[in-house]
Formats: C-alpha cells, sequence, structure tokens
C-alpha cells in the first residue's frame, strides 16, 4: 500500500517531489536539529489519489493522519481536543514550487470551547486563549468553508469601534469571546451547518481543502502566469502549534537572508511582538524591522542570526525564513528560496559565485531568463514635477502609472480595454492575483516588505508600495482618501516601488541604468552560448539601443516600415497609383535617396557587425487610403479622378491579403522594385565604406515559397549590385538570403537553398501558416484555448514544438544537407523567448534576433540552452 504520510524527521530537502518545498525543507531542519516545532507531511500522491477519486480520501490516508496525531502528541506531550492541555496544529499547503495562489494558513485547528478553557488554564493567559480561539474561526471559515473574511472582518471593527481602541490586542477577554460567538453565528448562516468542535473533523475537512485548492482559480491562474505544471500537485504540512501571543515575551515575524529588493548581503524583514504567524504576511497589522528584535529580543535575535547564516550555506541560496518566538524561545516555521526582483537575483547569484557558494553555470541557470526584462525599464525622472500623497513601505522596486482600481475584477476588465491600472487595496490575497498579475503597480495601506503584496510584486517584476497607513482605502465606494484628499477610481496616480513614494498623476521617467552585476552576469553568458544573438532593429535609434544590449548584429531590419515614414507615402502612392513603367521609375528613382540614407544610417550604427535587410515585405493596399474623404484628398494631390483611385484601391483590396500579393510576389511583379532596393543597400554600403566603416549588409527576400521565386529575385539583385560596384569602381560581397516562413518553404527546403546563403526562419508568419490562425484575430478565441487548456501555450510567443517545430526541423535537414555550413537564423519574436530559444539551441541553429529589450533575455537564455543540453 502507498506510504501517504511521513513525520519531518523522515523527510530530507531532496524530496520536494513528494513532499512538496516547505515539507522537504522542515524535514531537512529537523535533520539539521534546528528549533522546529514537530509535524508531519501528507504527500503530493496522496493529493493525486484525492482529486482522482472525485474528493475522496484515498484508502488509508485518514488512518495514517491518526497515527501520525498520535505520535505528534508523544512528542509534545499534549493531546489533540484535550480539555486540560490541548494540542493545536497548524494546517499549510506546500507544493514543490512556492505558490502565493495556494490555499491561505489554518493556524490552532483543534480549537473548541474546552481547549480554550484548557489553553487559558495552562498559560494562565485567558485573553490569549479566547484570542487563538477567534483566530481559529475566522481563519477555517475563510479558508477551508469559503466564506467572505470582510465579514469578520467587519465584526472586529465594529468591536473596537464599540470599546473605542484601534488595536485587535487592545480587545479583553469578554471582548474576544463576544467576537466567538458572532463568528460562529456567521459560519452558520453562510455555510447552513453547526460549525465543527471536533478536532478531528476539522483537521479533516482542513486536508481536503488544501488538495481542493490546487484547482482552485487563483491557484491556476498562478501557475499559469508563472509557467508552473498543472499535474504537480500539493502536500499537506500539520505542524503543532507555538504561540507568539501569549504577551511581550513573544512575537512573529518573516526574514529574508539577503534583501530580496536590491540583493544586499543583509539580514532583511519584518516581526511583529505579541502576534501571531499569518499577522506580518496578512498586513493587518504593520510590522516593525527585523533589525529592532535586537533590542526587544537580544538572545532570540543572536540565535535567529545565527541560523539564517546556516540555512543559507546549507541551502546555497537566499532563504525566505518564517519564525516565532514562545516566551523568549525561538522556533523555525518554514525555511524556502526567497522571492526576490530580478535586480536582487542577478545580484545575489553573482556575489555567491565570488563568495564560493555557487558556481558561474549555477548562477546562469539560477536566473529566470525572462525577468530580466524587468531592469531593462526607467524610472521616475528626479527632475519631473510630483505631487507626493503619501509615503509607504518600498516593497518591489520599479516606477509605474495608471488609473486608481480598488478590486482585481476591476483591474482586469480595464486592462482588457487598453487601460493601464493600480491597484489600490486595504491589503492584498491570494484571490487578487488575477488583477495583480494585470496591473502596472500595486499599493497597500496595510503591510510590510513581508506582506503578501509585497512577496507577490516582486515575484512578478512588478513595483509595489505597501503600507502607507495614511490613505484609506475605501474599497466598496472605489475610492481612498489621504488625508482631506480623495482620489476616486479612473483617476492617474504614480509610485515608486524604490522609494515607497505615491503621486497623484503621471510622472515622467528615465531610462534604466543598468549594474555591473547584470553586466557581469551577461559576460558568463557569452563565454557558454553557441547562439550568436542578433535584434531586430529597423532605425539607427533601436539598432544602438540593441547594440548597448550586447547584440551581435541585426537579424530583421524591416524595410516596409521605412516606407511607411510620411515623407516617402506620397512616393510610394504615386508608384501604386502609376499607370506606366516611366512613371513608377521616376517614383522609385525619388525613393531611392531615402532608402539609400535608411541602410547607410543603420549600416554606420551597427559598424563591423552583420545587418540583414529584408525587402518590402506588405501588400500594396497597406499604403493606401481606405477612407473616402482620404481618398479624394490623395487623387486631389496627384491630379487623378476620385473614381481612378478608388477603382485603384479596389482592385488592390484583397480577401486574405496575408495569403496574397505580397513579399516575393510583390518584388516579381515589380522588378524594378527589387533593383531599387537591391541599389540602394550597394550604394549605401559603399558610403559607408568611404567612411571608414565596415558595413555588412545581408539581403534577405521574404516569403519565397518555391526555389524558382528565389532564383529570379537573386538574378535581379546581383546583376543590380554588379552595376552599381561597376559604377563605384569597387568590389562588394552581400550574401542573399530568404524567410522561411511557409510550411512548402520547409518541405523544399533542399531545393531553395541551391540559390541561398542563409536561411532566416520568420517564425511569426510559420506559426500563423501552420495553425490557420490569423495574428491579428486569434485574440478573439485564444484566451478560451489557454484557459481550458487546448493550447499550453500562445503559438506565438512559444515555439510550437510539435507542429511548427517540426517543419523548422524539416528546413534545416533540408538546408544542411545540401549545405552542411549553411547559416541558419530565426527573427520572430520567439528568438526573445527563452523555451523557444532552447528548442532552437537543439535543432542547431545559428542565430537568434529577438526586439533590442530581450536581447539581453536571449543572450542568458541561449547560455542557459548550452549548459542544459551539454
Amino acid at each position: 500500500m502507498t506510504r501517504f504520510v511521513f513525520a519531518f524527521e523522515e523527510g530530507s530537502a531532496d524530496q520536494k517531489d513528494l513532499l512538496g518545498g516547505k515539507g522537504a525543507n522542515l524535514s531537512e531542519m529537523t535533520r539539521m536539529d534546528f528549533p522546529v516545532p514537530p509535524g508531519f507531511t501528507i504527500t503530493t500522491e496522496a493529493c493525486h489519489a484525492y482529486l482522482a477519486e472525485e474528493n475522496n480520501f484515498p484508502k488509508g490516508l485518514l488512518e495514517e493522519v491518526q497515527k501520525s496525531i498520535a505520535d505528534l502528541e508523544q512528542k509534545t506531550g499534549k493531546q489533540f481536543g484535550d480539555e486540560e492541555n490541548p494540542l493545536l496544529v497548524s494546517v499549510r499547503s506546500g507544493a514543490k514550487v512556492s505558490m502565493p495562489g495556494m490555499m491561505d494558513t489554518v493556524l490552532n485547528l483543534g480549537m473548541n470551547d474546552a481547549a480554550e478553557k484548557g489553553l487559558a488554564e495552562k498559560t494562565g493567559n485567558a485573553i490569549f486563549a479566547a484570542d487563538s480561539h477567534r483566530r481559529f474561526i475566522q481563519m477555517f471559515s475563510n479558508v477551508v468553508l469559503g466564506i467572505d473574511h470582510h465579514l469578520f472582518e467587519e465584526a472586529i471593527q465594529k468591536k473596537k469601534k464599540e470599546r473605542e481602541v484601534t488595536e485587535d490586542t487592545d480587545l479583553a477577554t469578554e471582548d474576544f469571546q463576544d467576537l466567538i460567538k458572532t463568528f460562529r453565528a456567521i459560519a452558520e448562516k453562510e455555510t447552513g451547518e453547526i460549525f465543527p468542535t471536533k478536532a478531528m473533523d476539522q483537521l479533516t475537512a482542513a486536508i481536503g481543502a488544501v488538495f481542493g485548492s490546487w484547482n482552485a482559480p487563483r491557484a491556476i491562474t498562478y501557475r499559469n502566469i508563472h509557467r508552473i505544471p498543472h499535474n504537480l500537485g500539493t502536500a499537506v504540512n500539520i505542524q503543532s502549534m507555538v504561540f507568539g501571543n501569549t504577551g511581550g515575551t513573544g512575537g512573529t515575524g518573516v526574514a529574508f537572508t539577503r534583501d530580496p529588493s536590491t540583493g544586499e548581503r543583509k539580514f532583511f524583514g519584518d516581526f511583529l511582538m505579541n502576534a501571531q504567524g499569518e499577522d506580518v504576511v496578512a498586513g493587518i497589522r504593520t510590522p516593525r524591522e527585523i533589525a529592532e528584535l535586537q533590542d526587544e529580543l537580544p538572545e532570540a535575535f543572536a540565535q535567529l542570526m545565527d541560523l539564517q547564516n546556516k540555512l543559507e550555506q546549507h541551502f546555497r541560496e537566499m532563504q525566505d525564513i518564517e519564525f516565532t518566538i514562545e516566551n523568549k524561545k525561538l522556533f523555525l516555521l518554514q525555511t524556502r528560496s526567497g522571492k526576490r526582483t530580478a535586480a536582487a537575483a542577478v545580484r545575489i547569484v553573482v556575489e555567491m559565485v565570488s563568495e564560493g557558494l555557487i558556481t558561474k553555470e549555477e548562477a546562469l541557470l539560477r536566473i529566470e531568463a525572462g525577468s530580466l526584462d524587468t531592469m531593462l525599464h526607467p524610472s521616475l525622472d528626479p527632475q519631473a514635477d510630483k505631487n507626493l500623497l503619501a509615503k509607504g513601505i518600498a516593497a518591489s522596486p520599479g516606477a509605474a502609472s495608471g488609473k486608481a482600481v480598488f478590486t482585481a475584477d476591476d483591474a482586469v476588465t480595464l486592462t482588457e480595454k487598453g487601460e493601464k491600472v493600480v491597484l489600490v487595496r486595504h491589503e492584498t490575497s491570494p484571490d487578487d492575483i488575477h488583477g495583480m498579475h494585470v496591473s502596472e503597480g500595486i499599493v497597500t495601506a496595510c503591510g510590510g516588505k513581508a506582506s503578501h503584496a509585497a512577496v507577490v510584486a516582486r515575484g512578478m517584476g512588478t513595483p509595489c508600495v505597501s503600507g502607507i497607513s495614511k490613505i484609506i482605502v475605501n474599497a466598496k465606494h472605489k475610492k481612498f482618501h489621504v488625508g482631506d484628499t480623495t482620489i476616486e477610481e479612473g483617476e492617474i496616480i504614480t509610485i515608486d516601488g524604490s522609494t515607497g513614494e505615491l503621486f497623484l498623476g503621471a510622472v515622467s521617467t528615465v531610462p534604466a541604468e543598468l549594474s555591473s552585476e547584470f553586466e557581469t552576469l551577461l559576460s558568463w553568458a557569452d563565454e557558454v552560448r553557441t547562439l550568436e544573438v542578433r535584434a531586430n532593429a529597423d532605425t539607427p535609434n533601436d539598432a544602438k539601443k540593441a547594440r548597448s544590449f550586447g547584440a551581435e548584429g541585426i537579424g530583421l531590419c524591416r524595410t516596409e516600415h521605412m516606407f511607411f515614414e510620411h515623407d516617402r507615402i506620397p512616393l510610394v502612392r504615386k508608384m501604386i497609383l502609376s499607370q506606366s513603367q516611366e512613371e513608377i521609375d521616376e517614383a522609385l528613382e525619388n525613393l531611392l535617396p531615402f532608402q539609400r540614407k535608411d541602410f547607410e544610417n543603420i549600416l554606420t550604427a551597427m559598424d563591423g557587425l552583420p545587418v540583414t535587410i529584408r525587402f518590402l515585405d506588405p501588400p500594396l493596399h497597406e499604403f493606401l487610403p481606405q477612407k473616402n474623404a482620404e481618398i479624394e484628398d490623395l487623387a486631389s494631390r496627384f491630379n487623378i479622378s476620385f473614381e481612378e483611385v478608388k477603382n485603384r484601391v479596389v482592385h488592390l483590396s484583397e480577401v486574405n491579403p496575408m495569403l496574397g500579393h505580397r513579399g516575393c510576389r510583390l518584388l516579381i511583379t515589380i522588378p524594378a522594385l527589387l533593383e531599387m532596393q537591391a541599389r540602394a543597400v550597394a550604394e549605401a554600403a559603399i558610403l559607408v565604406m568611404k567612411q571608414g566603416k565596415t558595413p555588412k549588409p545581408e539581403i534577405m527576400i521574404p516569403l519565397i515559397g518555391s526555389s524558382s521565386e528565389l532564383k529570379y529575385c537573386r538574378e535581379v539583385i546581383e546583376k543590380t549590385i554588379d552595376t552599381v560596384c561597376e559604377e563605384q569602381g569597387t568590389s562588394l560581397d552581400i550574401p542573399i538570403g530568404t524567410m522561411i516562413e511557409l510550411p512548402r518553404s520547409c518541405a523544399v527546403a533542399g531545393r531553395i537553398v541551391e540559390h541561398a546563403d542563409f536561411f532566416s526562419f520568420g517564425t511569426n508568419d510559420l506559426t500563423q501558416m501552420t495553425f490557420g490562425f490569423s495574428r491579428d484575430d486569434v485574440g478573439r478565441f485564444l484566451p478560451e484555448y489557454l484557459r481550458d487548456g487546448i493550447l499550453g501555450r500562445d503559438p506565438f510567443e512559444c515555439i510550437d514544438e510539435a507542429g511548427v517545430g517540426r517543419l523548422i526541423t524539416m528546413g534545416i535537414e533540408g538546408g544542411r544537407e545540401k549545405k552542411p555550413d549553411l547559416k541558419i537564423s530565426v527573427c520572430g519574436e520567439h528568438g526573445g523567448d527563452p523555451q523557444s530559444v532552447d528548442f532552437f539551441h537543439r535543432n542547431g541553429m545559428t542565430v537568434i534576433s529577438c526586439s533590442p529589450f530581450r536581447v539581453p533575455i536571449a543572450r542568458l537564455a541561449a547560455a542557459q540552452a548550452a549548459i542544459r543540453n551539454k
């Protein structure tokens, strides 16, 4: 029979698949003889079995749990559900990967009227016992029974108002006992059932709730956001309670072995005196900085400092530690790899290499490549005018402006309409995860650097300011107050997560400054990667930006973007509307200087590095106006009748232009256009050479589907380049290749390669053509496909290995069979997606190209692919 339950001392850190991350680390600390309250873990296999049996416990599980409770009673000398010396436990979820979207913790489970009385007598502290009892009912009702926590918070606020106090800790024993009755009444009204008082009934329900929470919407959302597999399941950790809320000699806290915002090597965190575990992370009270604990409980603080150092040395990773101090005695409740900002993550791994804790390869693999994106975004301009509203805790760095919203649902609704929002909450909870994900920034009135909002925001790379005690959030009426100022939903606010400041209105920004650790990490990546990384860039500014991020050339320079410039669109339209070859030639002759200057500027910016120039790709109708008023204006400008222009627009309109007269088809039917672009490239290269620089242009023909198309284009281009060289008295060596973006071109790559110096896979169009998905229209149904699991990921973001990937492999094999040293690249946006980069590495690509801001991501992803696939 499968074993479902393991005591902490029976597991180890390498059993995360079975025991979850939390359970495995609790086992490891127990084996290290750290002060961990005893407990046991129910495995992820039990979760799988429970869900497979349609939310029924697998055979033997509850018997194992009862035996483990008996063992726990023996270890603690307490009895579960006992009147005289009650054993109370906490119940926590614990998947392999830390997931803030999972079920909240239930504390003090096993509590009832008799246990409260016994606890009061045992501790001599009736107020503590009553407070523990009301906490249990509140947590159990919310987490296990699914009752809105605001119902309980409203009752507490009402009681505090009656007693004219501001903190929960100011309430008396009889106040808590009144709340216990009120809470039970709320629970019974909402569920229609008597609140459970038997300890084992409570535990059974809590275990089932943990298992069920694996498939809760917020957990699924979190896994989708962070690409966590849905088949891991969660473990359940049951641990004997220790109490930090028995009076002035106890407390609770969350701490990190390094600063999770900056990565600095210093002990960092929050604590509360006379508090229980969830008080810090829930943001109900604003905590104090961890350094102040030394003044309150110096011996416990000294022990905590020693243990946190040992934990980091042992796990060789920055740790997030939860602790409780009961009557001056320290207990560790969990340790795990701490969530951090991308900037902190980079600094930490670089410094850990210098400290000898990890290797360079380990450092490279520890950074999520996609997270580097957050380091490249701007911060608030220090010279800009700012209207400061309030200041709180700098919980997650970065700057963000947007419309104030007060619920997660509203955040989603507005962002779907194209609005940028900042989510403002009293405090956040896991139920807010979907709204937090889409928000530009997050603001909370309560909570510290270890609150739910702060931890989740740092993990997402989202700016966050927490604990702004001066703001009063009224979510019901969708507004917040700062003194006499009221900010309504929809008003623009700005936050600076690096300083903790909240401003009214939008504030301008300045570009990001990259750290020396960032440069060091990427230099290590460059040492091990085999893929060359280029950028997609169409302007000198983009080219310079790409070069500053380490691009080794331009893999896609789209010339159609140049044709849309306001000073040349009239010439393009003149060419399209021309009635004779002479008029077409005249229009192209006028376009030539513009095109030549475009190429000259880009080749100069990328001096010494290759620039792959894709010739004109879009259909002609995109250059013409569609509205009658615009057509009339164009007709009058060119002295042509409205009917002639209208007829030409209608004639060029296509049922599906993406499958129509575009790409090489356009260049073949208007060879003068092909000649003009080839001449512009050649003349620009010669001009740059005369300036003492080294231009390296490459010409790429789009949408080739047959070898004869490329043969035709190549002959025209080569003839034009030869003519220019003869005119200029020089020579040029310009490679000519093609974009592979049609399924047919993959199938006949062995023929196409006879006329190609290189292949570049246009994965955006190849995905569109393979799936039959229009990139412009797929958004109408793709969200449902992703939500329902029909597709695992958006195929326009991450390469579809089974379909599109198979075609790419076919194309590579066909090309390399004839030309073993053929340079093969990818220039779709998949070139900046880490998972796709791994695929490209495994399939022998030479070059990947992506947008300039994704170049650092691609450099790191290429290195990670090389390490993983040694």
